[in-house]
C-alpha cells in the first residue's frame, strides 16, 4: 500500500480510479484498510475542495416537506394563514420566533437552521 495526500486534482482522480478498483475488498485486509484511507483522503480532499453548504431556513423547510410528503396548506396551523404561508415560503416575510418553533417540532429541524438569516424577495 503506497498512499500519500491528495493534494492536486490528478491525485485526487487517481485516488478515485484506485478506489474504484479495491472498493470491494474485504475487511481487515491490505486491500480493506487501503480503501478505508483513501476514502478518509478523497473525503478530506472533497470537503476542501467541494465544500457543500447547507441549505438556507426556507430550503430547509421546503426539502423537509418534500420529504414528508407535504403541501403548502399542512403548514397552515403551523405557520399562519394560508396566504402568510404563501408569503414564508416565497420569501416575501420573514419566519417568527413561533413560527420558528412550531416548525421545530413538527418538521424536526434544529431551530439553528431555522434562525439563519436570509434575503427576502423585493
Amino acid at each position: 500500500m503506497s498512499i500519500k495526500p491528495i493534494k492536486t486534482k490528478a491525485d485526487y482522480e487517481r485516488a478515485l480510479l484506485r478506489l474504484e478498483k479495491i472498493f470491494d475488498a474485504k475487511p481487515n485486509t491490505p486491500a480493506g484498510d487501503e480503501a478505508d484511507v483513501l476514502s478518509l483522503l478523497i473525503e478530506n480532499y472533497e470537503n476542501i475542495h467541494y465544500p457543500i453548504e447547507a441549505p438556507g431556513p426556507i430550503e430547509a423547510i421546503k426539502i423537509r416537506m418534500e420529504e414528508m410528503n407535504m403541501k403548502q396548506s399542512d403548514l397552515v396551523g403551523l405557520i399562519g394563514t394560508k396566504s402568510r404561508v404563501s408569503e414564508v415560503l416565497n420569501k416575501r416575510r420573514k419566519l417568527t420566533v413561533d413560527m420558528i418553533r412550531n416548525l421545530t417540532g413538527t418538521l424536526k429541524i434544529s431551530a439553528n437552521v431555522l434562525v439563519q438569516d436570509y434575503k427576502l424577495v423585493a
